[in-house]
């Protein structure tokens, strides 16, 4: 019916500003290499020493481990003594982040007997996407402003992904619930969101302020706890506490490592911390980045619930994607939440609600699908159109956006709903009763029904059909379990 390139069009920026300033660790990291621009420089990963590089091109990043007998400030002194430079001096693991100038600098470090591994610090991007259009061949984005609505709205609106899900009627707001959306920082002054003083910028450690130079953050903030006003949109969990950590610059992209100072900072607040949302991330597996792993599991075992967007791959599966192919997390995938128009007259049908968006990826260790987009549309030309998740904007007032980036937080705000009704909760428990409490579908065969498999090519459920999050079960679910005191 319709023929697919292989090709996804993810949120890709490039890092803008020049190197600003190096400085040595301090108590809990130093600062990102990059300054007030709110962009970090531009340096690819360095190469993993274990594959003997013939060439290795400098400078480059790269996230070091060391044996545990070695303190933080002997690892500082170990770099320094290499030539090289401290970026992030972490306590959640044994490990730092390092600018390495040149060849001299990275052998000396990957030839250190304290040393025990050299990774790669590589890329991620926040997986929201720019366009609107399916990336089949011919399809013409629409202008931009056509889907964004007035900065001044007559009213506030409930967006059809919180309408889909059931936000809106649990009884339930995510009072006294910390939510960390570790992205692109939070438009700080927004009137729709309540945005915590204390904030994390792990792209200008030093002179940061956690503000949102992109608008990915803002969006997905939205999602999660949009204050229910008279303004704007409403979220999921509008009564929760909303935790700026900046680890994307303005272009949407960061490293490993900015991702890793993020999620230390969580940890060191996970008094006040009960969720994550992560819509970002990158190729690779689950054994590629072994502190980065380790980071993620030092968090959720510190109580905190860790949401991941799966990824807008739909030719990957979420094994090969980072950090969404990590057990400790949610992987969300995305879904349509309306069902959409059809204009082309050679197909009778039309892609309809909770559809698996013909963006996303998905696999068998996907916990959960949500919406992604409002819904998909099929143009004139016979190609699908996303619409995207109605939420807010750095400025004020409302835009739309597309990507696993917009489903993982309404799952997010859906965690809040199920920690206010009880706070002792585990992140085991929490997945275990929203995935158990999902929105299935069961056929007359007792087989779960949903995510529908899109009409586009194929590239959407895999046959594990883990149901579309569904708020006032999960809800009712956490009511009737045990709460421990």
């Amino acid at each position: 019916m319709f023929t697919w390139i292989k090709r996804v069009f993810l949120s890709v920026g490039m890092f803008g500003a020049a190197l600003a300033a190096l400085v040595v660790a301090g108590s809990t990291a130093s600062a990102q290499v990059g300054g007030p621009s709110g962009r970090a420089a531009v340096f690819e990963a360095c190469p993993d020493p274990a594959t003997e590089p013939v060439d290795v091109s400098t400078p480059c990043l790269a996230i070091v481990s060391f044996d545990s007998a070695v303190s933080r400030d002997e690892r500082s002194v170990i770099i320094r003594g290499a030539g090289a430079a401290v970026r992030f001096n972490f306590s959640i693991v044994g490990a730092a982040a390092v600018l390495v100038p040149n060849e001299a600098a990275y052998w000396a470090l990957a030839d250190d007997p304290d040393v025990t591994a050299f990774t790669p610090d590589r890329r991620v991007e926040a997986f929201a996407k720019k366009e609107k259009c399916s990336p089949w061949p011919g399809c013409k984005d629409a202008d931009a402003e056509a889907e964004t609505v007035p900065t001044v709205p007559t009213a506030q609106t409930l967006p059809s992904g919180v309408y889909r899900i059931g936000g809106y009627a649990t009884g339930y707001a995510g009072t006294g619930i910390g939510v960390a959306i570790v992205d692109t920082g939070l438009d700080l002054g927004h009137f729709d969101l309540n945005v915590a003083g204390l904030c994390y910028d792990a792209i200008d450690p030093i002179g940061g302020d956690c503000g949102d130079g992109n608008g990915h953050g803002t969006h997905v903030g939205g999602i999660v706890a949009a204050l229910n006003n008279n303004i704007d949109v409403v979220g999921v969990a509008p009564m929760a506490t909303l935790y700026a950590v900046k680890v994307l610059d303005a272009s949407g992209s960061g490293t490993d490592s900015t991702v890793m100072a993020g999620l230390q900072w969580v940890k060191d607040h996970a008094d006040v911390i009960d969720v994550v949302n992560m819509s970002l991330g990158r190729s690779g597996s689950v054994d590629d980045n072994q502190p980065l792993h380790d980071a993620v599991i030092a968090v959720v075992g510190a109580g905190v619930t860790m949401v991941v967007a799966a990824g807008n791959d739909p030719f990957s599966d979420i094994s090969e994607m980072v950090p969404a192919s990590y057990p400790e997390v949610m992987a969300v995938a995305s879904t349509t939440a309306l069902d959409g128009g059809n204009k082309c007259r050679s197909y009778g049908g039309f892609i309809a609600a909770d559809t698996a968006s013909y963006f996303t990826t998905d696999g068998a260790d996907v916990a959960i699908s949500a919406p992604g987009a409002r819904q998909e549309d099929i143009s004139r030309g016979c190609r699908a159109q996303s619409v995207g998740i109605l939420s807010l904007k750095v400025g004020g007032g409302t835009t739309r956006k597309s990507g696993t980036s917009m489903a993982a937080p309404h799952v997010a705000g859906v965690v809040a709903l199920v920690k206010e009704v009880c706070g002792t909760f585990t992140p085991g428990d929490v997945r275990g009763i929203i995935g158990g409490n999902a929105d299935i579908d069961i056929d007359a065969d007792g087989n779960s029904t949903l995510p529908i498999d899109s009409p586009t090519g194929g590239y959407s459920c895999d046959g594990t059909r883990e149901g579309i999050v569904y708020a006032p079960w999960a809800v009712n679910a956490a009511i009737a379990a045990t709460c421990s005191p």
